[in-house]
């Protein structure tokens, strides 16, 4: 039987644990949760921090290493992702670009893997380009030279990047690179869909990025936002990916229940085993990624 592994984003950096009390915010909660999820089904954690006095998205080094010393004390296994993608928020006046405004997080590609660097997960991400967040002024920046950058340093670090693609665009530049040899084949790639304004959570979107890497070296994975969570679960077993959930993605198991990480992961299982696939352990998931056992 195909086999598939399960992606859980345990917390992210949203205002979402405004609407549900389940998203973790200390190191000590979003490792809890991150080993729940992996009993659940889940091979690979997806891991951003948050401060824990004020809930919201922080790029401190010293709460990733927390968090990720408390998941690796009671499990080995489970493969570690953290994101590398924080920092990235440029929010512009709506008549002057400079000076920004209020509510801007932007350094640049090293500055976004201090915490890489020093706890060398099995997996970080590299976002593939800039995109409009929203409806506002707030703008996700990453350059092609910060991609190169970033790659290239993580690289050096004997980390594996998680290519984070939202747009169609996004994903030709990264497989331009992948061609180039800027990356390490197979590539593992993500893509992001129902991200206000990438590419949409449909059908479409999905076929057309499992298209463009059909011919090249590549492992995906995909996942869509809010209600169309589980909807891209399915997807993409049936074009032959990856899958990935979680409270970063979306909040309730159905409309007003607000859901946790692990029963999120056991909703995909469900889908996964009902379409004819089996989850894949974490285990195995190193080996069909090639990455090594934690000592």
């Amino acid at each position: 039987m195909p086999k598939t592994f399960i992606t859980c984003a345990v917390t992210g950096a949203g205002d979402g644990f405004r609407r549900n009390p389940n998203v973790p915010i200390t190191p000590e909660d979003i490792a809890s949760s991150a080993l729940s999820s992996a009993k659940a089904g889940a091979a690979i954690v997806h891991l951003h921090v948050r401060d824990p006095e004020t809930g919201e998205g922080s790029r401190d080094d010293d709460l990733y290493a927390q968090a990720v010393e408390m998941i690796r004390d009671k499990d080995r296994e489970v493969i570690i992702n953290l994101t590398a993608g924080m920092g990235g928020d440029a929010v512009f006046s709506a008549e002057q670009p400079v000076p920004l405004l209020e509510g801007t997080d932007l350094v640049g590609p090293s500055a976004r893997l201090t915490h890489v660097e020093k706890l060398r997960p099995e997996i970080c991400t590299l976002d593939c380009g800039s995109y409009n967040v929203g409806d506002g002024n707030l703008v996700y920046i990453s350059t092609s030279e910060y991609i190169e950058t970033g790659a290239q340093k993580i690289r050096a670090m004997g980390v594996r990047p998680e290519l984070e693609v939202f747009d169609l665009g996004h994903l030709r530049y990264a497989l331009k690179l992948l061609s180039a040899g800027t990356f390490d084949a197979p590539a593992m790639i993500q893509f992001c869909l129902g991200v206000p304004y990438g590419a949409p959570a449909d059908t479409s979107a999905m076929k057309a990025m499992a298209d463009m890497v059909r011919d090249h070296d590549v492992n995906w994975s995909a996942f869509g936002v809010g209600r169309d969570q589980m909807r891209m679960v399915a997807q993409a077993i049936l074009l032959g990916g990856n899958v990935r959930v979680g409270l970063e993605d979306n909040l309730y198991l159905r409309r007003g229940v607000p859901a946790r990480n692990e029963e999120l992961v056991a909703q995909a299982k469900t889908v996964i085993e009902t379409l004819g696939n089996e989850v894949m352990s974490a285990g195995e998931a190193r080996d069909f990624l090639g990455l090594a056992a934690t000592e």
